[in-house]
């Protein structure tokens, strides 16, 4: 699907987005219906706050899950299909798929499971992003990533193992707490954290149907 960017701002949010009944394996305690249902509500979540945010262009959702990244469409952002090879290479296809058209504007990957993201904290990355050649935000674990961002010519992802590690290589470390840009979800006691710092409408929605239990 072409990008459709109307909005105005200097930065588009890459949001990789598996199919929700792949999703959240580490959420040992959930079925497959609850743990595809919260995935798919962290997502959303995670798209509300990106369109909320200052200085976001457009959001387009990179996807193995057609009819679930549509969802994700009828919120506000536009779509391309993953075109497989792993995470960094469905970034760097979606990336070259905003190049094509918006030159301008500077890609930003951001995990698609902070269902407690703020567009304050956001903001505040975009900001620093916008000073440098290439940064990251460090997760509240403190070894993975949530947020890289570089110029077209400079976009290397590294997400995976160590990935905070690894894009600091390259990339300047975002300073400041910006507590819900880094508490991702892996697991019920992310979850739990992502909670207490509040999440969004679409996970407070799944929440109410979805029983959680200890790990």
């Amino acid at each position: 699907m072409g990008v459709v960017v109307s909005r105005p701002g200097g930065f588009v949010i890459l949001l990789p987005v598996k199919s929700p009944g792949t999703a959240k394996s580490r959420m040992t305690t959930l079925d497959d219906a609850d743990r595809g249902r919260l995935a798919g509500a962290f997502a959303a979540d995670a798209v509300d706050a990106c369109l909320q945010t200052p200085g976001v262009a457009g959001v387009l959702v990179v996807s193995d899950d057609d009819a679930f990244a549509a969802t994700l469409a009828a919120r506000g952002a536009t779509t391309c299909t993953d075109p497989g090879g792993g995470l960094n290479a469905a970034l760097r296809h979606a990336a070259a798929v905003v190049r094509d058209e918006r030159p301008d504007l500077r890609p930003v990957a951001l995990c698609a499971d902070l269902p407690a993201l703020a567009p304050i904290d956001l903001a505040a990355a975009l900001e620093f992003a916008a000073t440098t050649t290439a940064c990251f935000v460090r997760d509240a674990d403190g070894t993975g990533t949530t947020f890289y961002s570089a110029g077209y010519d400079d976009f290397d992802p590294r997400f995976g193992p160590d990935s905070a590690q690894r894009h600091s290589e390259d990339a300047l470390e975002v300073p400041g707490p910006m507590v819900t840009l880094r508490r991702d979800v892996d697991d019920l006691d992310g979850l739990r954290e992502a909670i207490t710092l509040g999440v969004g409408v679409a996970t407070t929605q799944a929440l109410a149907v979805v029983r959680l239990t200890q790990d």
